[in-house]
This record gives structure tokens, sequence and C-alpha cells, in this order.
């Protein structure tokens, strides 16, 4: 089966100051960091594409709009469903003193965790206090399937994958060393920001070369490739299309690489205040998030 091929390179889903409305579209300037951009309040112009997202068929028109409020890549109703790997890089298991996984490990994620570029991740009041709780970051590399996908081989993988962008996958160690299921320590609401460009197939050959890193306060604390993965983006997806289709829409978060706050002695915690932000190359770009818990932003309003 031929690849997904798109019109576009570059995605991106945002409120036009032109229109107050919904649009997507492709920045101009191609060099462009977008999250940054938008973080900084940089004026970022953008071709409006004709179309969904999801559509191969969606043309980058002549028509251009400027972004007032960048948005995550896709919606909430556009997502089919949100599926993650866990101890996913080498030196990540390393780091932890765990054994590398036999087979990946899997867990999903809500819709209502999901957030995007600028929005504060919320700490809820369950997974407080942050030093107890350990509350921590995870950049990762994320794939968007653009094509029903069910039962495909390794080699025809990448056909079914419309695109890649990027996550911060916050995590409340606490919660997830009481279960062997991780699904409700990173699920909570508005803790898991996505974005901010999503990055056509076509514009990316090789998606085990993409560097990654996770910057907190100024600080990088995690600095990797998805070279380092231990299952790769082909045998991911070939994987969790056995015997279960992958709808067009469905996105998979595919692990960190090492650095993470609870692997680091003494810990280090997201807390209220902070600046995080997570970058991936190849034309991904920066998830700028602040964070906010949830009892502290409540006490000021």
């Amino acid at each position: 089966m031929a690849p997904i091929s798109t019109q576009w390179s570059r995605l991106i889903r945002f409120v036009a100051a032109e229109t107050s409305q919904i649009h997507i579209g492709q920045p101009v300037d191609p060099r462009l960091d977008v999250g940054l951009a938008a973080w900084n309040k940089q004026t970022i112009r953008a071709y409006e594409i004709s179309g969904s997202a999801l559509d191969p068929a969606s043309r980058v028109t002549s028509n251009i709009l400027t972004v007032e409020t960048l948005l995550s890549p896709l919606s909430r109703e556009e997502t089919k469903v949100v599926r993650c790997l866990g101890l996913n890089y080498s030196d990540h298991a390393a780091e932890i003193n765990m054994a590398k996984p036999a087979a990946p490990i899997l867990f999903y994620k809500p819709l209502a965790s999901m957030i995007g570029p600028n929005a504060p991740i919320f700490i809820p009041k369950v997974a407080q206090p942050v030093e107890e709780h350990l509350s921590d970051y995870e950049v990762e590399l994320t794939i968007v399937i653009g094509k029903a996908a069910k039962d495909v081989s390794e080699a025809d993988a990448l056909d079914y994958v419309l695109g890649y962008t990027g996550a911060n996958d916050v995590s409340f160690r606490k919660h997830q060393m009481t279960t062997s299921q991780w699904g409700f320590s990173k699920g909570f609401d508005n803790t898991t920001p996505l974005g901010p460009v999503l990055v056509s197939n076509n514009a990316i050959s090789n998606p085990q070369d993409i560097p990654l890193t996770c910057t907190l306060n100024g600080k990088v604390l995690q600095d990797g490739n998805t070279s380092g993965q231990i299952f790769n983006v082909r045998q991911t997806v070939s994987f969790l299309s056995q015997g279960t289709t992958l709808e067009p829409g469905s996105v998979i978060l595919t692990g960190t690489p090492k650095g993470v706050g609870f692997g680091r002695k003494p810990a280090v915690v997201l807390k209220n205040g902070d600046d995080c932000r997570v970058w991936l190359g190849n034309g991904i770009g920066t998830l700028v998030n602040p964070v906010i818990e949830e009892s502290r932003y409540q006490a000021k309003l």
C-alpha cells in the first residue's frame, strides 16, 4: 500500500485573528518554531488549509491568516484514541533500574487529559503535595494515524502514518507505582500537552532520527534521540494494529528518553509556577506549558 500523501508538510490548528474562528494552516515561514513563537507572542502567519487535518486531499490555499491562539494540531473530536508506550528507551529503563521489556508496555489516556500549546498543566489535588506524588515530565514523539490500519506488517507500517507531533506525558509517580495499570496516574484532566506542529510523514523519512529534549525552568533535563527507542515506530504501529483497527485520528505516544524527574537524586518534580518545555526536531518545534497546582490556582480566584 502506498504511503499517505499530503499537500501540506507542517500543519497547525489555530484561532485566526481575522475571523475569530478555528482554522488549520501551514506556517508561511518553514523554519519557524511555531510553539516558541506563540509563547513569545510573535506574529505567526499561515496559509489556510482547506479541509480537515485527517483528509489527505486537504489543500494548501494562498489565503494567509494570522494566528491569534495556537491550538493542538488535532481537536478532541478528531482524536479517536490515545495509546501510549511506557519504558520504550533503553537509557530510560537503565536510569530507573528496570529491565527492557520483551513486548511493548501499553496504556491509554482519556481525551480529557489532552491540552494544547501554552495551556496550563493542572496538577490535581489528588496528586498533591507534589513532593510526595512526584509529578514528572516526559518528552515524547507522537504518531498520528491517517488511514485505518489492521494487521499491518512492520514493512508497511509507515504507510498508515499521517504525520508526527510532540507530547509531554506528564506523570504522577506515586499513583503510577501503586498499581500495574498506568492509565490513572497518566490520565488526569488537562495534563498532557500535544503539538505544536503536525509534520507530514512525507517530510520525515526516518522517524528514528529525531532529537527531543525537555527543559524545566530553563534547564535541559532530557536530551535524547528517537534512535534510542526499544520498539521503533514501524514495530509500534504494526504491534498495535494486530487484531485491532487503528482508526484515522488515533494518537500514539512512543515513550521517553532518560532524564525524568523521579530518576534523579534528589528527585525533580513539576510544581506550581514552573515553565516546562518539550522540543522535537524535524520541524515539530517547542511545546511550552506553565504548571499550576489546582488548589493554589483556585485560591487566587
